[in-house]
């Protein structure tokens, strides 16, 4: 049976520590801010970086250096006879389409997953993909399987603050200002490559019900229905809102008896830069197979 190393980034969410835990492989997403470049989660912590956000300081995200990823996938072929690699959505950053041409190099050694997850969705994905290296899979099936189930996945975000839309371009400076006139709660949606408006609230209850609804029409029309052999992973995650995460976590709970919610986590920063703290989101992903 060959032997394969899952690797992923740390758009996933997942530590540095967790995945030595796990048995996996995280590379650090480069982040430049104010002309320096930082290491998620090496260099960078999450309070670090949301301290420089309020200081507005002027932060970019990069990908990894083609170097760092070659460094990493050379010292694991030297244990390894593949590697599958996860790396965040292709329609969210250049960095997938990045490791398939540098995977054209290795023999078909690495296999690049395009399967458009980022944060907590691309999290379950690395986990699913060890799931299936205990099942003997080989790491051209996994890629196979991880990118046939690509679309078994949302992410509903509320956002709390129009200011990082605006600053990044993505929202009209006229749509941020009514909007912060209003006292809109936005709610975003993540769904297959793309970041995309979902719906507007009022208040942060409504933007709840209106994620909670998102989810349960999700599950009914795209995942195959409510039902106890349609498993279902539901979880939590915040930019710097970890107490609200925590209710937020006990009322999708009460909403889906039958599902466990498996996580409240941070948003990954690569996410975080572009909305902000405040924020609070619900993810599911249909269970493999």
């Amino acid at each position: 049976m060959s032997k394969i190393a899952i690797v992923t980034d740390s758009n996933s969410g997942i530590t540095q520590s967790q995945a030595k835990e796990m048995g996996l492989h995280v590379l650090p997403m480069p982040f430049m801010i104010d002309g320096e470049t930082f290491y998620e989660e090496i260099t960078l912590s999450q309070e670090a970086f949301y301290q420089k956000l309020a200081q507005n300081a002027d932060i970019a995200t990069s990908q990894p250096s083609p170097e760092s990823i070659m460094q990493l996938w050379d010292e694991l072929l030297k244990e390894h006879d593949e590697i599958v690699h996860i790396p965040m959505s292709s329609g969210l950053s250049g960095s997938c389409q990045t490791a398939v041409m540098l995977a054209q190099d290795y023999d078909g050694k690495v296999h690049v997953v395009n399967n458009q997850r980022i944060s907590v969705t691309q999290k379950r994905a690395a986990i699913d993909a060890l799931e299936l290296v205990k099942e003997g899979k080989s790491g051209s099936e996994i890629k196979e399987i991880l990118e046939a189930d690509k679309l078994n996945s949302s992410i509903y975000i509320m956002i709390d603050t129009l200011y990082y839309l605006k600053k990044g371009g993505r929202i009209t400076p006229a749509a941020a200002a009514l909007g912060t006139l209003l006292r809109l709660k936005p709610v975003l949606q993540i769904q297959g490559d793309k970041l995309d408006a979902f719906a507007k609230a009022r208040t942060v209850n409504q933007a709840k019900s209106i994620m909670i609804n998102a989810i349960k029409s999700d599950i009914e029309k795209r995942f195959g229905g409510l039902s106890p052999d349609n498993q279902m992973y539901l979880a939590i995650a915040h930019t710097q809102n970890e107490e609200a995460a925590n209710v937020f976590k006990q009322e999708v709970q009460a909403q889906f008896p039958d599902y466990p919610v498996y996580t409240v986590d941070p948003l990954s920063l690569s996410v975080s830069c572009h909305i902000g703290p405040g924020s609070l989101a619900v993810t599911c992903c249909k269970k493999l197979r």
